[in-house]
Parts: C-alpha cells; sequence; structure tokens
C-alpha cells in the first residue's frame, strides 16, 4: 500500500504553550489535525473559564491564514476552583474537559492538587453535568519509585475515585504501563487513555542505556519494554478505549539540556507519520484510522471530522533536526529509526 486516506486526526492532548512559542509550533498542529484538547498549564495556568475563553483567542488569533483547526480548552483543576464556574464553561461550550495535575507532578504542576478529597466537590458536579476529567495519572510523592508512579496513582487514587464516582467521565492521559492498560480496559463507566507516540516507540532504554538522551526525557517516564507492547496491543486493537493524545510538549532546547532538564517530547510535526511506519510494521495499517481519528471523538461526543488527510509512502523522509522560534530552537522528536510515510 503506497496511499491511505483517512479522516482528519485528532490530537486529544496538546501543548501549545503561549506567546512565541505557540506561534512557532501551532502550524504544525494545525497542518495534520482538525482539533486538540489544549492544555491549561501555562504559567500562570487557566484555571477559570474566563481565562480558557482569553487563551482560545490567542490560539485562534495565531492560526496560519486557511488553517482547518480547532482548538478544545481545559481547565486546570485547583482545591480553589469553583464548580459553578466548571459546570457553566462545559455548558457554553468554552470548555471540553477539566485536567487534574497531582501537585508537582510534571511541568508547571505547582498548583495541582494535592488531596483529591479536597476537589470532591468539583468533581461530583462534573459527574451531574457530564464534564470530562483528564488525569495526569502519577503521584508525587518523594517515596516512590518514579517506574511505579502511575501504578501506585491508579491504586490509591483513581481506582478509589471511579468505585465512588462511576459515571464521571475520565480520561486517564498518556497511559504508560501494563497495569494502567488494564485498568483502562476494566474500570466501570466512561473512561478511555490516550496514548503517545513517543511512549508506543520508545522505552527507558532508549533514555539512558549507552548515555542519557535529554529529548527523550518525559513525564511520565518511558517504561519498560513488556509496558510498549501493552500500549501497542490495545493502540492496534478494536478496543474503543485508547486513542491517541501525544503530549506534544515543546521546550526550548536550553531547558532541555539543562541540568535540571525539562520533561517533554516535541512530536507535533513527525507524530503521524511514524505512527503510519509502526502500525504498518506491525501488519495494522488498517488500524490507524481508528486510533488517530474516530475513537477519540467518540469518547468526547463529538462527530469524527468530515475532511481526511492522505499520508503517501514512497522512501525514507527526512524531517527537520529542529523548529525556530523567537525564543531559541526547539528540537524536533526521533525516535532512532527512519520512516516511508508522509502527510501529502
Amino acid at each position: 500500500m503506497t496511499r491511505i486516506e483517512i479522516p482528519r486526526p485528532d490530537d486529544w492532548h496538546l501543548h501549545l504553550r503561549d506567546g512565541a512559542v505557540m506561534r512557532a509550533v501551532l502550524p504544525d498542529t494545525s497542518r495534520h489535525f482538525g482539533r486538540a484538547l489544549v492544555m491549561p498549564n501555562l504559567d500562570p495556568p487557566v484555571v477559570t473559564g474566563k481565562d480558557a475563553a482569553h487563551y482560545r483567542d490567542r490560539i485562534l488569533a495565531a492560526l496560519p491564514d486557511g488553517a482547518d483547526f480547532t482548538p478544545l480548552m481545559t481547565l486546570y483543576l485547583t482545591e480553589e476552583t469553583d464548580p459553578d464556574d466548571v459546570v457553566a464553561a462545559h455548558a457554553d461550550g468554552v470548555i471540553a474537559a477539566v485536567k487534574l495535575y497531582p501537585a508537582g507532578a510534571t511541568t508547571n504542576s505547582a498548583r495541582g492538587v494535592r488531596d483529591i478529597n479536597n476537589v470532591g466537590h468539583t468533581l461530583e458536579a462534573m459527574a451531574k453535568s457530564g464534564v470530562p476529567l483528564c488525569i495526569h495519572g502519577e503521584v508525587a510523592d518523594a517515596h516512590t519509585d518514579i517506574f511505579d508512579r502511575e501504578k501506585v496513582f491508579i491504586d490509591r487514587i483513581l481506582r478509589p475515585l471511579k468505585d465512588r464516582l462511576p459515571e464521571l467521565r475520565v480520561t486517564l492521559e498518556h497511559v504508560t504501563t501494563a497495569e494502567g492498560v488494564a485498568f483502562v480496559e476494566d474500570a466501570p463507566g466512561p473512561i478511555a487513555g490516550t496514548i503517545t507516540a513517543h511512549h508506543l516507540m520508545l522505552t527507558r532504554n532508549d533514555l539512558l542505556a549507552g548515555g542519557i538522551r535529554p529529548h527523550y526525557y518525559c513525564l511520565p517516564i518511558l517504561k519498560r519494554e513488556r509496558d510498549r507492547r501493552a500500549l501497542l496491543a490495545v493502540a492496534t486493537d478494536a478496543s474503543s478505549r485508547f486513542f491517541l493524545g501525544t503530549d506534544s510538549a515543546p521546550h526550548l532546547d536550553g531547558g532541555k539540556l539543562a541540568p535540571c532538564g525539562c520533561a517533554g517530547c516535541y512530536t507535533a510535526p513527525v507524530a503521524l507519520p511514524y505512527l503510519a511506519q509502526l502500525f504498518e510494521t506491525c501488519g495494522k495499517l488498517d488500524a490507524l484510522a481508528a486510533f488517530v481519528s474516530t475513537k477519540g471523538a467518540a469518547h468526547y461526543g463529538l462527530p469524527v471530522n468530515p475532511t481526511n488527510v492522505t499520508l503517501m509512502r514512497d522512501q525514507p523522509v527526512t524531517f527537520a533536526a529542529s523548529l525556530a522560534t523567537e525564543d531559541g530552537p526547539i528540537t524536533i522528536f526521533d525516535p532512532g529509526f527512519t520512516t516511508d510515510w508522509a502527510v501529502e
């Protein structure tokens, strides 16, 4: 097969940042994706419906002329979040979801949730009103091994939450472990998991063996080969509960290469071609459209995008190594293998 046409994909977990970085990275996403769920962890974060509306306006103003792209906004859940504001923002179409960051778990998460009991009223209001909750599913305490933080979060926080509020529509974002896969497959009520391109392609050996590769450092951190295989199995099968959320997270090279470097992989410009290569290698190219284009829309109650994109297979494709911004360069993700696929 040398040409495939699929419904225009969506990205159900995306970081656009703001200012000069946003203006530089936005064309890469809007070129390939019809919609994206935009993360709210700016500094300061997007915590109210008014904040979300203003951020959306800045994104729309920065879009390239003629871009066919809709940003779907999220609110950053804090222990001071007003449940009425959340429900109203969702009812008015200002936001598509609310994001739960455990305090200290990842970039700009200092204002996140320290005790799940302190956001109980907001979560109850969301469950009652059908507002989706997206979760960075890791504990952030210093005593839990970084490779176990997803499993501990599921056992300690998410499983009891889903038992108490089974009707709450949950997305466990960037699932990285076999245990996370099993939980999403078996949990009651509406639940789904997003999977990133880089967690489908890499393991912790790629990050650490033979030397540290800072551009592979992300949170949740890359896991074992058995975890990667569990992710790949559900990404390419008929399960309706797993779909693409790239977690494309641009950081300037100065931040990535610092002694205490930033977590995140900038995958937006290359995710689709590399995913096509991966799915083809697995003999599952016919499953690509469901993973990137249809399952996520169904989970969020939206129609599939009415337009298509075409991927062409010809010869190994060469991508730019970095993206220039007014503030400095951002290295573009390279998984260490080639792809013959390109978006037409």
